[in-house]
């Protein structure tokens, strides 16, 4: 069983408030959906509800579910979920593969050009953002720079980072501090300056319908807690065991909360139950990061409450392909 379907029990998600306009959300079935929030809050669910009443096809925006070699750690789509609605961008990429947003952009295009409705759902801002807003057209970065800004301490990395781009991204998630890093030392330009001359999205807000959803921290924490309980009971364990050999912890794909803790354990540096602790902890810091963006990005978009009943009140489907 899924965790999407173990949480809400063979229902629609909890959701109830109205957009942030007030308003009924209405959901078009020619029309693209993005679906964002913070991890745990229900979004696969949301997806799964709008592509089953409507049709469509379920698009991932996470920047570590399109990685193969964690899928229970990352919670991408179970057989069964996969069986109800069509999947794309879902574990596609070799788990020793490097990927940025500009892949996932040249990944996502063929599917904004086609008949069937996107409706792409995800927890990583950086990509809804460079669909809805652009991306610039940065160099890609050299192994051998990589593999010195792997080498450098987080607070090495910050302190040469120019003031424009320092003001624009989170400093405390060394992906991103490392990128913006690796760009200014490779181009000789800030981060800052290459988004300030980035070129028309792919995707405009406003051809789409954009819904942000709102995880009370009460509530997201205790989800997230009980998801990774669940996801130990679903074998995430084993997932470790298959990837030890493997393990390398620069790799993108190592970023998968959890996935150092299980590692960890299983090399006999922490209990079950102190990885346990720390993944939660992980995840909950990682959830309040997403929030911080969401609420700073998506101040345009529809908000919905993920913590209350009856998502009735809030969509409204038109022209509804079940009808």
């Amino acid at each position: 069983m899924s965790e999407k379907r173990a949480v809400f029990n063979g229902r629609l998600p909890s959701f109830g408030q109205r957009g942030s306009n007030g308003a009924m959300i209405t959901i078009q079935p020619d029309k693209p959906v993005l679906i964002a929030g913070p991890t745990a809050s229900g979004k696969s669910a949301l997806a799964l509800a709008i592509a089953e009443k409507q049709g469509g096809v379920i698009i991932n925006a996470d920047a570590l579910q399109v990685f193969d070699g964690w899928r229970i750690l990352t919670a991408r789509p179970d057989d069964a979920d996969l069986a109800r609605a069509p999947h794309r961008l879902y574990g596609h990429v070799p788990f020793d593969a490097d990927y940025s947003v500009g892949h996932w952009l040249q990944d996502v295009t063929p599917f904004l050009r086609r008949a069937e409705r996107p409706i792409i759902v995800g927890g990583t801002g950086l990509y809804f953002n460079a669909l809805t807003q652009g991306l610039a057209d940065i160099p890609a970065t050299p192994d051998t720079l990589r593999m010195q800004a792997n080498a450098l301490t987080l607070k090495d990395l910050q302190s040469a980072l120019d003031p424009e781009t320092t003001a624009r991204i989170d400093t405390q998630n060394r992906a991103r501090v490392q990128r913006a890093w690796e760009v200014l030392q490779n181009t000789g330009k800030g981060l800052a300056q290459w988004q300030d001359e980035t070129p028309p999205p792919l995707l405009p807000a406003a051809q789409a319908t954009c819904i942000t959803l709102d995880a009370p921290k009460d509530w997201l924490n205790d989800r997230i807690a009980r998801r990774f309980d669940m996801m130990l009971d679903q074998g995430a364990l084993d997932e470790a065991e298959a990837m030890r050999p493997h393990w390398n912890p620069n790799q993108l794909s190592s970023k998968a909360i959890g996935a150092q803790e299980l590692i960890s354990y299983l090399h006999g540096d922490l209990t079950l139950c102190q990885a346990r602790e720390k993944a939660i902890i992980a995840s909950r810091q990682y959830a309040k990061r997403q929030r911080t963006w969401f609420r700073s990005r998506h101040k345009t978009w529809d908000h919905i409450t993920a913590d209350r009943p009856d998502i009735s009140a809030t969509l409204r489907f038109d022209g509804n392909a079940g009808d």
